[in-house]
């Protein structure tokens, strides 16, 4: 057992350069007397829309109520109705899945790309039926999942493109978004963030934002986090309390100038795993220096994980598993057990994350490396 621990994430860590500016931010908050919506919200939405191109921001509670407002709000514009049938990806966290099926939609399973791990845009072309009434892409892990072949689909077939850019903020494409945008959060027709807090830019508690091109989509989803009311005591749509607080506000408005710094940590521990990781019983992820992966996660593939993570504990580096069972496989979604998606279950069995956070420092990064080395299976 070594006696050096590699920490997977430690949050206070990670937070620890921000501190004065995010004390001094809360203080201001909480000076305001402005508990509730405000300046601070208003001003993330305005700075959020800012860096990822698009015209519209609206803060939400999470990114679960920021996906789930979005879906809402397409059914309460008339664009879906339940029953209607949102190809989504196999390979990810069950919340993309919920928000789909919470609105009383239903969710078409859609194979990862074994290279990508993300949705196959080959394969979802076969999966669109006259039902289809949207993609819902989603960047898995801090990769972008957008390229010509989806942008293709979706304009023949008519269908909005949703994206869930909980994990891949600020990354961006090669292929140009449907409105022209090239970031993750603009290549759709609408995106989902999360912030929380082990996120890239996490908040200190939870949050999330919607972006989209679409100024009734935004004025819709506004107003189903506000009770559906457009107006004090004005209640259009049957709403929910999904706001975004406005101390989560302030705190990410600290941290959103620093994402570029954020990701490039985070693309340094990256580059230093793919040179020197060389260990045959270990698949390394596509690495890519182009932007389009900001390394919310580096995930390597074993065909033994239970060993490799013994390996890796019993030499002091704390590991994770996103996501040891997929959607599909949760007892919540029994009535999809029965899907035939090997892909996804073999990726669910062999993924290990690695740490890669400010956590890990680049001498740790050459150490994890040579620990991976050693394994032997």
């Amino acid at each position: 057992m070594s006696d050096k621990r590699y920490r997977f994430l430690d949050l206070g860590q990670v937070n620890g350069p921000f501190k004065a500016e995010i004390e001094e931010a809360v203080a201001r908050v909480i000076a305001s007397g402005r508990y509730v919506g405000g300046p601070e919200v208003e001003g993330l939405e305005r700075e959020l829309a800012g860096m990822t191109g698009t015209p519209y921001a609206v803060g939400t509670s999470n990114g679960l109520d920021a996906l789930r407002m979005i879906f809402r709000a397409y059914i309460e514009m008339g664009e879906m109705r339940p029953g209607d049938e949102v190809i989504v990806p196999a390979n990810t966290y069950v919340a993309s899945v919920l928000a789909v099926t919470d609105c009383g939609l239903t969710p078409v399973f859609v194979e990862p790309s074994a290279a990508t791990l993300n949705l196959d845009p080959q394969l979802v072309d076969d999966a669109v039926t006259p039902a289809t009434r949207a993609i819902l892409t989603v960047h898995l892990y801090g990769r972008t999942a957008w390229d010509a072949t989806l942008a293709d689909i979706a304009r023949r077939h008519n269908l909005r493109v949703i994206e869930d850019n909980a994990q891949a903020i600020g990354a961006r494409s090669t292929t140009p978004g449907l409105h022209g945008g090239n970031m993750t959060g603009a290549l759709g027709d609408a995106a989902a963030f999360s912030f929380y807090p082990t996120k890239n830019i996490g908040a200190l508690g939870d949050a999330g934002a919607v972006t989209t091109f679409d100024p009734v989509l935004a004025a819709t989803v506004s107003a189903l986090c506000n009770y559906g009311s457009d107006r004090q005591y004005h209640n259009i749509y049957e709403g929910f309390n999904c706001r975004l607080d406005p101390i989560q506000a302030a705190i990410l408005r600290v941290k959103l100038p620093r994402l570029t710094e954020e990701n490039a940590v985070r693309g340094r521990i990256a580059s230093i795993y793919e040179e020197h990781i060389d260990n045959p019983r270990v698949t390394k992820p596509l690495y890519t220096a182009d932007g389009t992966m900001v390394w919310h996660q580096y995930i390597v593939r074993v065909a033994d994980r239970d060993a490799f993570r013994r390996h890796m504990e019993e030499n002091g580096v704390e590991t994770a598993v996103h996501y040891a069972t997929p959607p599909h496989l949760q007892p919540c979604y029994e009535r999809y057990a029965g899907l035939w998606l090997p892909v996804t279950e073999r990726i669910s069995r062999e993924v290990v994350s690695l740490p890669i956070t400010r956590c890990t420092s680049p001498e740790d990064a050459h150490e994890i490396a040579a620990i991976i080395n050693r394994y032997k299976g």
